[in-house]
Parts: C-alpha cells; structure tokens; sequence
C-alpha cells in the first residue's frame, strides 16, 4: 500500500513538472541567440505581422529556428510590434515636447513684450495727463518724440560704402524694435490664435503709418537656410516678378549689403504694379541669432530697363526682415515683419482697402513666408506624400508657374511683348495680345513650344457685392459646367499641339458633364490644392462618335477658408496632355477674387447690393452719389474684386477671329459668374420686394411674366391653360392656380417672396408674413434630404422633379403633396436667375 502511494506520489511530481517545461517552452520566457534573433529582424522588417502560414513557413526554411514553437514565434512579433509602437510613441512625444518648450518661449517672449508696451502706453499716459495740467510744457519740451520713429537722416548717404553700412545699423535696430520690442502696436490677427498645432503667431498693426504685419514661429530648419529661403523671394512671393541684386559687398561686421531692384505684379487689371528699390543687410548676432533686414532707398534705382520700370509705381519698404534663432534640440525659432507703404493714392478709391489694409499684406506675404519655409521642412522630413510620382519640388514648380503666368496676362506688362488691340468701344473686356510669346517652360528647347501667332488674352475686373469669395470660388472649381464651355476648352487644348489650330465649332464636340477631379498635391494647411481636372467629351462629328475627346486640365485652387481673414481666393487652370511632362509649356487662365476690407460704417457705396457689376462703373462712385436710402445695414455689406483672365493660343491667320470669340466666350463667363455670385449671396434677393408683390402692383406682374416663360422654357409645356395671357389676365390666372405655387430668395438662408393663393393657402400665411419663412421650415427631413440631393441639379439643368413627400404650414399641420416642381425664374434682360419657384401639385391637409 505504501509502495502504491510512493509510485502514484512520484507520478504526480513527473507531471507537475512536464506542465511548468511545457509552459516555459510556450511561454514568452524563451531566450533567443542572436542568430534567431536577427532572422526574425529580416522577417519583421519586410512584414511586420506574419500569417500563421508564414510563421510556419520560417521555421520550416529556417533551421536555426527549428526548436521554436510558432506560438512562440507569433508572441516575439506580437512584442516587436509593441517595442516599436512604443519607441515611436516616445520619438512623438519628444517632438511635441521640444515643439512646446518652444512654443512656451515664444509666448513668454510675447507676453514680455505686452508688458513692456503696457508701460510705455502707461507712461504715455501720465505725461499726457502732466501736459494737458502744465499747457506751457507743451511748448517748452519738443522731446518727447517716441524714440522708434525713423530717423529724418536715415538716407543721406546711400552713395558710399560707409554711409550704407550707416543706414544698414539703423536698418537692424529698428527692425529688431519691430520683431521683438514696442515700436509698433500689434494686434493679434484675426481668426488666427496661437496654439501648438498652429503654423505662428501671427499679428497686424493698424495704427502705424502704412501696412505692417508680423510672425514668429518654430520651423525645423537650420537658420541658414531658412535665410536662403526667405531671401529667393521669388519662390515663395507670389507677386514678385522680378527681383535682381545690383550690388553686394561685404559689411566690416562679416555681414553683407545688397542694393536690390524687386517688381511686384498688380492683383488686378485696374491698379498699377508696383517696385522698390532697397537695402538687404544680412548679419549674425552676438546671441547666433541670424538677420536679414531690409529697407527702402532714396534714388532712382530702375532695373535695367528704365523704360519697363515706368510701368510700376515707387512704393517704399519700411526697415523690415527676419530674424532667425537656433533652437536647442534643433530648428530655429523666426520672426517675420512686412512694413511697406503701398502709394495707395495712385489707385482708383474703390480698390485702396487693398493697399490699406495689414490683413491683405499679412496674408500674402507674412503668413506666406512662414508657411512655404514649414512646407519646405516637411518635404524634406518626408511628411508630405504627392500623388501621380510627382516630387514636391516639381509640384511647387507647377503652381509657380500656374501663378506667375496668370499673373503676367492679368498686367500685361509691355517688355513682356503685351499689346493692347483697339476695342469695339466697350470696357468692359480687354484684349491684350503677345506676339513674341515663347512656351519655354524650362532650359529644356525640345519641351519649347513656339507658336505661329502669339497668345491673346481677354480680362475684365469687376466688384462683387456680398459675395463669400471662398464660397464662389468652391462653386466655380466644383460646377464648371456652370459657367465654362466645352468646346472653348477643347480649342485651347488643341492650340497647344503643333499645327492643330482650329476655330473652336469646327468640330463640335458635346460635354458628358463629368469633371472628375485627380489631386496632386497640397499646401500642409490645405490653403492651396493643386490637382489634374479630367472633363470627359465625345465628338459630335458622324465619323468618330465614338472617339473621346477628354481633356485634361492643370489647376491650383487657393482660398477656400471662408474664416480666414483676407485671403485671396483664386481658381488658375491651364490646358495640359494625358500625360504630361514636368516641363510641359502652360497657358494659365483662371479667377482671383480679393475681398475689400471695407471700414467700419463706410456708407460710400451706392451700388444695389443684390447685383455684382463692372468695376469701371465702381470707379466713378463718390460721397455726392450716395443714395439718401442707404440705412445702417449697408455698412455691413462686404465687397471683393474680381478679376479674370482666359489666354488662347492662336495662328496668325486666325487672329481676327479668335479676338471676337475671347471676347464673346468671357463675357459670357461674366454672366455665368454674375449668375452664380447672386444665386450664393448670403443678401439674395432684397426682402423689401416681397412686399411690394401683392396681386395688381407692377412687380407682381412681372415676376408672374417671368415664373410661366421660365417655367415653359425648362419645362416645355406652359404653367397655364391659355399662351396668350399677358398681363394682369396672367398674374390672375396665376394667382388662382390649383397648385401651390412658391418663390423663394437666392441666398444661404432663402426666404419665400412670393405665393399665389393655394400656396398661402397650404402654408396658412398672410403675403406679408410671406417673408419671414424660410426654405427649410416647410419641409421635413427627408423632404429637406430629398431637396439638398437634387439642388445640384435643379442649378445645373435649370428644373427638378422632386418626389411625392410631406411639408409643414406655419400652424404646424402636416401638407401631403404628389408631386412638385421646383425651377430657376430668369430674367429676361440679362438672363439671370431671379428666384427660384416651386409648385406643389395636389396637396392636402395630412
């Protein structure tokens, strides 16, 4: 018995034992040689996690892993995987924790700042206060000027060496008073808070004499080339189009001084360009902070061609520039300041908000620098990804040159060879034409496209009112059917191809209406997109219907931020192949709409502002003009010029023609535009005229002459029994329709306008309380869905069926309908959408 027990004693040790082996040999506690350890490192590092097929298959292949087990093979993956999500994990939060410490000290340095501007405002006040206490001080002390004001002798050597190292050393401390001191009163910009997901820091000063805007941040680049960056201006500048260094000498200090001739470019066709003629002094600190500072000169610094410079107007740089210090742990924290005086006398009254204003300034120039530098260190981290196996230099190259050639036929500038043709007397579209233009796109002559005629360019300006430039420029990116023509497109596709020219409708060629949209690439805060847009089209012609026609278009869209204050919104396209070269010659066209930064309780305007018009009758506005009408909402209404330009290649043989179709084709670009901008405006339609529209008024009338001919025209069958109705007979029939027929405002918030009896009927409303209901009170949610999903539609085609569904009276009753009817009212002058109708066939109370 005792024997039985030691046996059946030892049995249980045996297999006590083999379980906790077994559990050490599946267990995560194996040691591996560094032989298994490093196969394992070749597997993970062409695939991360391994099927159970291949884990079964490495131990098979390799036989130094052959007494591992494959779930002790799958727990080694399981914790590499943990390893280098941690380390990655750790590399992160290194980053954002030197990010911070530097966004900390930025901020401190700000704050410090702050206090010492609370101060001197402080002391300012008390020696105001003493003065208006003692009036004689007044006239016994004239010292009392702030110490930042710039120095009357500050230009009075520009000729000799000395005297510019003179003006250089005044240059930098007035420049550093600006970046990190008091002498100018900054204002955080509006819309752009600091925080460390943001770009800077970024503020404007509204109170110094010209524009002035400024920004520091941190960018993960060595301070020298980020001065190398910021010094090739025009990479990054949008608006510069030429800037040369004249002369360049060493200063005593190991700096350098550069006298530079820099042209900038005209945002619009009715303003001149403008130039400048400066100082650039580069220097290092004692602390290893780098500067470059520059500043405006006395002196008629032209460029090499006197006769081209006559062409811009002489602004002035105020001491402004960067500074640019090491970061520990790596980067360099920057400080960005723009002071410019933009001669804002030598344009027309209704564009100076764009040479006043420092959001303007901040946005293209400031916020630019800060944001192409950030750009460039994620390029080179390898953070950003392009499509189509594009390099982002190649890209950034495209959009340059996208920008720089529609900003060349926008100025028309005469040393590029642009000439202005003679008009047929009206302003309102302008034909330039260059005969010597070349389509070198890069050092490359076998890319160069030379062409027999030259390029022509059709432009016109004109002055939007209450139109989101953001909101606009989605539409015309987003619905190009909308307002571009098809076969214009296929022409300027063609005249790029050697010895293809044709007068566009010589073979017609119909628009599928799809536009498929490939994207490129885009900026890191996705303020400019750059993208292939593909628009398919099939010939019209019997002997190849079935060939495509599809044609491939270059574009950058930029502005479509509607918080961002003072931005540019632009649409810039150019004809392209399939598939194109990195140096493919481009002929840009395209939109750009800058907003007016209007002041506060501005009552100038005079213009409707329902209507966007020419911007030549703009010009002429003045305080005499203004309409006794005009109330406190008008100070309220938001302006922005909007400039176009379309360039078409053309023969020699071929000019005449090509001139009246430019001209034609944008006008009728100008329509479609004007069409859009009123259908989108938050304004709409005045709500005053719903007022007026009770039955027998003259308005009413009209707006029943325009419901029943648009709706025959989109529809082709007529609202009414009769064709012959005119009149007050129609408004009477109208009025007395079975339907509940509805017209409501174009407008972010659209509000109905106007009702015949069944509609107020169904709506139980009065026509005077008519106004005060919008679009989307009356229906339900999937009558609202239903409306949202064939808007695009209704503005595409014109008309929309929209399926049987419920609507709300303003009693809260429940309206069934079989059907209804929703079209565009035009007018029949100028062909633009009034108004929207709708009617509501065979309803009834629920």
């Amino acid at each position: 018995m005792a024997m039985a027990m030691a046996v059946a004693h030892h049995r249980e040790s045996s297999s006590s034992g083999g379980s906790i082996d077994k559990h050490l040999d599946s267990g995560k506690y194996v040691r591996y040689t560094s032989e298994q350890v490093e196969a394992l490192e070749r597997v993970y590092a062409e695939c991360p996690k391994p099927s159970s097929m291949r884990r079964q298959q490495l131990i098979r292949e390799c036989p130094i892993l052959s007494n591992i087990e494959p779930k002790q093979i799958k727990v080694w993956f399981q914790n590499r995987r943990c390893r280098e999500k941690q380390r990655k994990e750790a590399s992160r939060l290194q980053t954002v924790n030197r990010k911070l410490s530097a966004m900390n000290k930025l901020l401190m340095e700000e704050n410090d700042r702050l206090q010492k501007q609370v101060s001197q405002l402080v002391c300012e006040n008390g020696f105001m206060r003493q003065q208006l206490h003692t009036p004689s001080a007044a006239n016994t002390d004239a010292s009392c000027d702030s110490v930042v004001t710039t120095p009357q002798n500050s230009k009075r050597d520009a000729t000799n060496p000395a005297g510019l190292l003179s003006i250089a050393e005044e240059t930098l401390t007035e420049f550093l008073s600006k970046a990190t001191g008091t002498a100018v009163d900054w204002v955080q910009m509006p819309g752009m808070k600091p925080g460390p997901d943001s770009v800077g820091i970024f503020a404007i000063s509204q109170s110094c004499s010209g524009v002035a805007a400024r920004a520091c941040g941190l960018v993960s680049l060595e301070p020298t080339k980020i001065a190398e960056i910021l010094k090739d201006r025009l990479s990054w500048f949008r608006e510069c189009r030429n800037l040369e260094v004249f002369t360049m000498f060493p200063a005593g200090n190991g700096g350098t001084i550069e006298l530079i001739y820099t042209q900038t470019y005209a945002p619009t066709t009715l303003a001149p360009a403008r130039d400048f003629w400066t100082l650039r002094y580069t220097t290092t600190l004692d602390n290893g902070s780098l500067v470059v500072c520059e500043r405006s000169l006395s002196g008629s610094g032209t460029g090499p061609n006197p006769t081209a410079a006559a062409q811009f107007v002489r602004a002035e740089m105020l001491p402004s520039g960067y500074l640019i210090r090491p970061c520990d742990g790596g980067g360099s924290i920057i400080h960005i300041v723009d002071h410019l005086n933009l001669e804002p006398w030598s344009v027309p009254e209704v564009l100076r908000p764009l040479y006043e204003s420092p959001k303007v300034v901040a946005q293209k120039m400031t916020i630019a620098a800060l944001r192409y530098i950030r750009q460039i260190a994620q390029e080179s981290s390898g953070e950003v990804v392009y499509g189509l196996g594009r390099q982002p230099a190649v890209l950034r190259t495209f959009s340059q040159r996208l920008s720089r050639g529609f900003n060349d036929a926008v100025n028309g500038f005469s040393d590029d060879g642009w000439s202005i043709l003679n008009c047929d007397g009206a302003e309102d579209v302008i034909i330039a034409v260059n005969s010597t233009k070349n389509l070198s796109s890069s050092s490359n002559p076998a890319s160069s496209l030379t062409l027999l005629g030259g390029i022509l360019c059709a432009k016109a300006s004109m002055l939007l009112q209450n139109v989101p430039p953001a909101v606009l420029v989605r539409f015309l990116r987003e619905h190009r059917s909308e307002w571009a023509d098809f076969n214009v497109d296929a022409y300027s596709a063609a005249s790029l191809k050697a010895g293809t020219y044709a007068y566009p409708g010589m073979r017609p060629t119909r628009f599928t209406g799809n536009q498929i949209i490939m994207p490129l690439g885009n900026t890191i805060e996705h303020e400019e997109m750059l993208e292939v847009i593909r628009l398919e089209g099939h010939s019209l012609a019997q002997e190849d219907a079935f060939v495509s026609r599809d044609i491939h278009l270059l574009q950058i869209c930029s502005g479509t931020d509607e918080n961002a204050v003072g931005t540019c919104s632009e649409l810039i396209f150019a004809p392209i192949d399939e598939m194109f070269p990195d140096d493919a010659p481009l002929v840009p066209s395209g939109f750009r709409i800058i907003p007016l930064d209007s002041k506060p309780g501005d009552k100038k305007d005079a213009v409707n502002t329902n209507r966007t018009l020419d911007l030549t009758s703009g010009l002429e506005v003045s305080p005499a003009t203004t309409h006794g009408g005009a109330d406190s909402s008008s100070s309220q209404n938001t302006r922005s010029v909007l400039t176009i330009a379309f360039q078409f290649p053309f023969d020699s043989t071929m000019q005449d023609n090509v001139v009246i179709m430019a001209r034609q084709y944008v006008r009728s670009v100008i329509a479609s535009v004007q069409r859009v901008a009123m259908a989108i405006s938050p304004s709409g339609i005045n709500p005053a005229v719903g007022a007026k529209l009770s039955p027998g008024s003259p308005e009413a009338v009209t707006l029943a002459q325009w419901i029943c001919q648009s709706y025959s025209y989109y529809l082709g069958t007529d609202l009414l029994r009769s064709d012959s109705l005119v009149g007050d007979l129609m408004l009477k029939q109208l009025w007395h329709h079975q339907d509940a027929i509805l017209c409501c405002s174009l407008k972010s918030q659209p509000v109905f306008v106007f009702a015949n009896q069944a509609g107020l009927d169904m709506l139980e409303t009065t026509l005077v309380a008519l106004q005060d209901i919008t679009l989307d009170k009356i229906f339900d949610e999937s009558g609202r869905k239903a409306l949202c999903a064939d808007f695009a539609k209704l503005m595409q085609q014109g008309f929309a069926y929209l399926p049987a569904g419920i609507c709300m009276s303003t009693m809260g009753r429940h309206v069934s309908y079989e059907q209804a009817i929703a079209w565009k009212v035009l007018t029949p002058e100028d062909n633009t959408v009034h108004c929207l109708a709708f009617s509501f066939i065979n309803w009834s109370f629920v």
